[in-house]
């Protein structure tokens, strides 16, 4: 393993990075430039305004958004991060784990080339470095839309250091004291790291440290199967990773529908993916560079030897390093309490994103944001309990959902009808071989009024903004029935959907007055 690889051992917590721990690795031409954007290492704090319209704590997804439209709209603004500017999503989250996943897929494409599609045969074991060192100059590149001097040509007052709670009206940071009439806590979440035994001594990899790898591990034992774990695991294997992934649960994704599920489990199968259902995990050894991972199950125990292991089991708010108590923010360990309007017990402060929300996703955190500007700093009286929040998981295929599972309608007090549209029944799917898996439409019983849909697809993420505008503008199944999709298209399934619906209401009652008004007319 190269001397990068053996670098990472430390694994990333939230605490602030000690100094002689490397904020990214490898310290190559595109991190250092990726640094100088989200950490620029002679940056030098503003002196603070004698009093702020906002003060934002993190730099993520929600607290960038809070930023700059409050800054936008003539606020004083300071933004706070002790870390990188980004957040989760360009540093360890969406922006690199998609660089992976794309070329994960473009090596699993090119070895079924051949036996797909009469392409020509690919050998080689392929070259896992260029892979990430692709990732990380996308990452680089993309990363100045998030970087230090964008806010302060935003207007925005930028502070690197860690930031807390002095008072109800006060924030300290780096030795500065920033008052506030409204402040937003955007801090995040991060990876939770089981309480097994060994484990913590086994320095396993999370998502904030997995993307430093430089040389890909011969066997990776994966634990959690929610999407990070079950993205990350097919990924490794299509790299050609021995992969094992270990969840407590009956299959991977238990937030989604069991058969949408079932084919997300069968693709990893198929992809190598050595699944392990059920039981717990007892132990971890390591011993001359070899972790042995013990499973016990059904009274059995299972020993998996690994030269990695991943933990992706679940996340963390960021709470405790805010000294929420001095300003009279109520808090649990699953985050900071907050009201539909996204306000805290301290009615001058806000909070959004993963620290306080159960949808722990970029673009929640920026819908979020867009309401605590209008709530915050005008008379806004935006809810966070309308917001039509849509999620996808970027396995191949993927899963996409937006709206109510069918338990959800029901539990809410809707009687249900529900379409569903096998994707081999759509003729662009099955010419580009991408035959399995469906969409499945909730409806109001009796009505085409839409209330939740998951669809099952290579593009299920880029398609499933159909349903979502749909739900949100209160646009009826039967409206998109009448939108011509292009053909032949694998959108054309929301059309086909609409078909199956309006074919339901074809009663027989409906049928006898339609045959006796076409006798008459013949």
């Amino acid at each position: 393993m190269s001397a990068t690889s053996m670098a990472m051992k430390q694994p990333a917590t939230h605490a602030a990075q000690a100094s002689a721990e490397p904020l990214v690795l490898p310290l190559d031409a595109h991190n250092q430039r990726y640094l100088e954007y989200v950490h620029p290492a002679r940056y030098t704090n503003p002196t603070p305004k004698d009093r702020y319209h906002l003060v934002v704590i993190g730099a993520g997804p929600g607290g960038l958004v809070a930023a700059a439209a409050a800054a936008g709209l003539g606020a004083k603004v300071a933004l706070i991060e002790r870390h990188l500017m980004g957040g989760d999503c360009l540093n360890v989250g969406c922006v690199p784990s998609k660089g992976v996943i794309r070329a994960a897929r473009a090596w699993h494409e090119a070895r079924h080339a051949a036996r797909e599609f009469g392409g020509p045969e690919a050998a080689g074991t392929g070259n896992f470095a260029a892979a990430m060192e692709r990732m990380r100059k996308l990452r680089a590149n993309l990363s100045h839309v998030d970087s230090v001097q964008r806010y302060r040509d935003l207007g925005v007052d930028v502070f690197i250091g860690e930031g807390r709670f002095a008072d109800p009206g006060t924030i300290e940071v780096a030795g500065a004291r920033l008052r506030f009439r409204r402040a937003v806590i955007a801090a995040g979440a991060r990876a939770a790291i089981p309480d097994v035994p060994g484990l913590a001594e086994a320095k396993p990899y999370t998502n904030e440290t997995i993307f430093w790898l430089t040389e890909l591990p011969r066997r990776v034992f994966v634990i959690g199967g929610g999407p990070i774990g079950c993205e990350l695991a097919q990924s490794f294997a299509r790299f050609g990773s021995k992969v094992t992934l270990f969840d407590r649960g009956a299959h991977v994704l238990p937030r989604e529908d069991m058969d949408a599920a079932r084919i997300v489990q069968e693709a990893m199968i198929e992809d190598g993916v050595e699944l392990v259902l059920g039981g717990k995990l007892s132990s971890v050894a390591t011993s001359a560079g070899t972790k042995t991972v013990r499973v016990e199950r059904e009274g059995k125990i299972f020993d998996f030897a690994a030269d990695e292991i991943l933990v992706a089991a679940g996340r963390r708010p960021n709470v405790e390093n805010l000294k929420l108590e001095a300003a009279g923010i109520s808090y649990t360990p699953k985050g900071v309490e907050v009201d539909d309007r996204l306000r805290t017990t301290n009615k001058k402060v806000y909070a959004v994103g993963d620290i306080c929300s159960r949808y722990q996703f970029t673009h929640a955190a920026d819908f979020q944001a867009r309401i605590v500007i209008g709530n915050s700093l005008f008379f806004g009286r935006g809810r966070a309990s309308r917001l039509v929040m849509p999620w996808c998981t970027y396995t191949s295929p993927e899963i996409a959902h937006v709206g109510m599972y069918e338990k959800d309608a029901r539990e809410a007090g809707h009687e249900v009808d529900t379409v569903t549209v096998p994707l081999e029944e759509i003729d662009r799917c099955v010419l580009d071989g991408e035959g399995e898996g469906f969409l499945r439409v909730h409806l109001k019983k009796g009505t085409d009024r839409i209330l939740g849909a998951t669809l099952v697809s290579e593009h299920a993420g880029d398609m499933i903004g159909e349903m979502a505008v749909a739900i949100t503008a209160g646009v009826g199944l039967g409206k998109i029935g009448a939108t011509i999709h292009p053909y032949p298209t694998q959108g054309e399934i929301f059309r086909k959907a609409a078909d199956i619906w309006r074919r339901g209401k074809l009663t027989p009652k409906v049928r006898r007055i339609l045959n006796t008004f076409l006798r008459i007319f013949k």
